[in-house]
């Protein structure tokens, strides 16, 4: 079965437009050893016994985490998923949930939308949130270019290379607009260098963007780098992990004017790294400018309750040259995990699982110590540090090895992160076997 579907005249003329000869070269971009020359080359067809035998077996080669017990964060962690999440999310009406082209005939969808939006300001403490956008790296893109849009000709962008590198990256290709300039400021001893962050703020900076808890897990003071911005009148941004908001100030508190973050502990899968979901909470000023979709409460002609798409500044539904983004997916299904996860462990639950997390980290650094490892970054952190290791490498297999999914590796460190899943007992032997007992 051949996957292109227009007969040889039409693949001919197309190719004769864009200067080609053949479809080869259409894919030259592609690297040779990724192409594929000659075929699919799958094997003979087998029936549904075998093949599902044969499925599970190519499947038993994956190590996951309910065999291995997973120290690795860095961005992704492995926190317990309510069992009702899971299953409700199997039912077909919300299995195919997507921001709907006909909104207000899809009143559940729009429901649950709007709860989700209302759960991410109560986390956030900020006035409104979006509907969603792709993880927390698109996120934090977007809202630097929200800031550089509304900054009246602003393209500055100071930020902390102690934000996680992924989102630095898609950073640095939003700047390929032309409406960003991205100016990194070095960290010192782990933490953001607020010092050197507010002195690179200026009256064209459009924002100041730093991460809470940073890369490293560490804490970080943002009093001196919000006071700098607005002293300015940029934006400040922060990146943050959403169950430490259980314990920690919320980014209206530290004075955020937009708050974004990886939804994913929130009852999402860890997935092999996706889909995730990126959130995005903003002051109201801000609110007509945030990309992506708001879902708005309102009453129908017989005074009963109703939901509907109030704000949809994507190049969809306004003038190209007045949107605020182009995202056109929608992480619904997501969003919805992450609303049933908020909804059923509930207030004090988030509460009690940050805590938890706080403490087994703390408990693990240390066991750590004991075994004659030693912090990278001597700081305060919630539930994520770094400890220095000669060949972090060597250790990630010695504890694959043991049955144990390791951390991060650093350049002479190893990332490790702790959630509620994790038992004294596995940080123990975690402790022996890095420590070499």
């Amino acid at each position: 079965m051949k996957y292109t579907p227009n007969p040889t005249p039409v693949v001919e003329e197309m190719l004769n437009i864009l200067g080609l000869n053949s479809l080869d070269e259409l894919f030259s971009d592609i690297d040779a050893d990724l192409r594929v020359k000659s075929g699919l080359r799958l094997p003979p067809g087998m029936g549904e016994m075998e093949l599902h035998r044969h499925i599970k077996s190519l499947a038993a080669k994956n190590i996951n985490t309910e065999d291995f017990p997973s120290f690795l964060g860095a961005g992704a962690y492995d926190h317990y998923i309510p069992a009702p999440v899971e299953q409700l999310l199997l039912r077909s009406e919300f299995y195919t949930a997507y921001t709907p082209y006909q909104p207000e005939i899809s009143q559940g969808i729009l429901q649950s939308i709007f709860e989700y939006q209302t759960l991410i300001c109560k986390l956030t403490g900020l006035d409104v949130s979006n509907a969603s956008l792709y993880d927390g790296g698109s996120a934090l893109a977007e809202a630097c270019s929200l800031a550089c849009m509304s900054g009246k000709g602003r393209r500055k962008v100071v930020i902390s290379d102690t934000v996680h590198p992924e989102y630095l990256q898609i950073l640095k290709a939003y700047t390929l607009s032309g409406r960003l300039e991205v100016v990194l400021v070095p960290g010192r001893n782990g933490c953001a260098d607020i010092e050197a962050m507010a002195a690179a703020v200026d009256n064209e900076t459009a924002c100041a963007v730093i991460q809470q808890p940073n890369f490293y897990g560490i804490l970080e003071d943002c009093t001196g780098l919000e006071k700098a911005i607005h002293a300015h009148k940029g934006l400040f941004i922060m990146a943050v992990e959403p169950v430490s908001l259980a314990l920690l100030k919320s980014p209206a508190e530290w004075g955020a004017d937009l708050a974004v973050g990886e939804g994913q502990p929130l009852g999402i899968s860890l997935s092999f790294g996706g889909p995730y979901l990126g959130f995005m909470a903003a002051n109201k000023s801000l609110m007509r400018k945030i990309p992506g979709r708001i879902v708005g409460q309102t009453t129908d002609k017989d005074g009963k309750r109703a939901f509907v798409l109030t704000l949809q500044a994507r190049e969809q539904h306004i003038r190209r040259e007045l949107a605020s983004c182009n995202i056109c997916s929608n992480e619904a299904l997501c969003a919805l995990a992450a609303s049933m996860y908020l909804a059923f462990v509930g207030e004090q639950g988030l509460r009690d699982i940050a805590r938890r997390c706080y403490q087994l980290a703390h408990y693990a650094q240390a066991q750590l110590a004991g075994a004659g490892l030693e912090l990278k970054y001597h700081q305060p952190f919630f539930n994520e540090f770094a400890i220095k290791i000669d060949d972090p490498g060597a250790a990630n297999r010695r504890l694959l090895e043991n049955g144990i999914i390791g951390g991060y590796q650093l350049d002479g460190a190893l990332l490790l992160a702790f959630t509620e899943k994790r038992t004294p007992a596995e940080i123990d032997r975690l402790a022996a076997i890095l420590g070499g007992k």
